[in-house]
């Protein structure tokens, strides 16, 4: 997918997408699936993970959001993910099955190992 493409379609009115959008524009690296898989088997991945999150103290902008729209959806999604350019955060998008529109899009924190030096 071109990133103009993608810009269009993460023009959106929520906080994930709009910080998605941002993090795009400002040299984020990103990648979209060539293939799709049922929403629903990505809606009880994250379920289960937010819950873990959660555990945790950490909540995900746009997950449980995200989890809902792909259990609405109820039809095969495409991923993406939109790695910001400052490496702290990760954009998970989902798209309909030909690219026409967001399903949804959460942004989580991005797993940094800390050296022990």
């Amino acid at each position: 997918m071109e990133r103009h493409a993608l810009e269009k379609l993460l023009a959106g009115d929520d906080e994930a997408s709009a910080a998605a959008l941002a993090a795009l524009r400002s040299g984020a690296a990103y990648s979209v699936s060539d293939t799709t898989r049922p929403a629903g088997q990505h809606a009880g991945v994250f379920a289960r993970r937010l819950r873990r999150m959660r555990l945790h103290g950490v909540e995900p902008l746009g997950l449980e959001r995200m989890v809902q729209l792909l259990r609405e959806h109820g039809r095969p999604v495409r991923g993406g993910l939109i790695d910001s350019a400052d490496q702290k955060w990760t954009f998970l998008c989902y798209f309909t099955e030909d690219d026409s529109a967001l399903v949804a899009c959460a942004r989580v924190q991005r797993w940094v190992e800390q050296s022990p030096l």
